[in-house]
Parts: structure tokens; C-alpha cells; sequence
């Protein structure tokens, strides 16, 4: 397993969710011109993938959810940091900041971000050894 993957993937799983969110809606609608459109009056066959719309918006919403789940899990473990290290990975890894960034907002200057983000990673790493 990646070090710190459960603090790296958040961008990622947030761009699933996009995903899916718009795999969803799609879906949804192609289930409504079966339902009540265009295609309302054509025979399906239980083979056909239109047969299978409800089943499929089912599963990327349990999808959907699981990953909204995850990206609450990440949350709630970068809050168990003290203060500044919380900013520093709130920023660094949820809102996806630079370093500067991160600097500006708290008044430490970037040197001391940059460190501090060091001694952070080195923390998170033995921690995940251990786990």
C-alpha cells in the first residue's frame, strides 16, 4: 500500500464523484425517455442494457455514497491534527493549495510551511509503519 494514500487520494476521489455524479444523471435520463419519451413505446428485451437502467443508477449511487463516505473519513482524520498541522494538510491535500498559498493565509513564511510539512510527513509515515 502507498504511504499516506488515504491523505493523497482525496482530490482523486473527488473527481470520481464528479464522475459518477455525471454518469448518474445521464443514466437518469436515459431511464426517463424509457419511461416517459421517445423510446417509451419500444419492447425491451431482458438482455437489453435498457433493462438494467434501474439496477445501474442503484449501483452509482451506493457508489457514489461510499466515496462521499471516504472523503468524510479523510476529513475527520486531518482534524485530529493540532492546529497548524491541521491547516497545513487541510490546505495542502483537501483544498489542493501550494505551499505559498497555504503561506500567505497562515503568515508563516514558506520555509517554515515547507518544514513543518516535512516533520508532518515524516509523522504520518511512521504512523502508517506502525498501522
Amino acid at each position: 500500500m502507498t504511504k499516506f494514500k488515504w491523505l493523497t487520494e482525496y482530490r482523486d476521489i473527488e473527481f470520481e464523484i464528479m464522475y459518477l455524479e455525471d454518469n448518474l444523471s445521464r443514466t437518469q435520463k436515459e431511464l426517463s425517455r424509457w419511461i416517459n419519451g421517445d423510446l417509451k413505446d419500444v419492447k425491451l428485451t431482458n438482455e437489453s442494457n435498457a433493462a438494467t437502467l434501474e439496477e445501474h443508477i442503484k449501483m452509482i449511487q451506493k457508489e457514489i455514497n461510499y466515496k462521499k463516505s471516504c472523503l468524510e473519513d479523510i476529513k475527520n482524520t486531518v482534524k485530529k491534527f493540532n492546529q497548524i498541522d491541521h491547516i497545513i494538510l487541510y490546505a495542502r491535500y483537501i483544498e489542493g493549495k501550494s505551499f505559498d498559498e497555504i503561506a500567505d493565509e497562515t503568515g508563516y513564511s514558506k520555509g517554515t510551511i515547507y518544514n513543518k510539512h516535512a516533520s508532518l510527513m515524516k509523522t504520518i509515515k511512521y504512523i502508517d509503519d506502525i498501522i
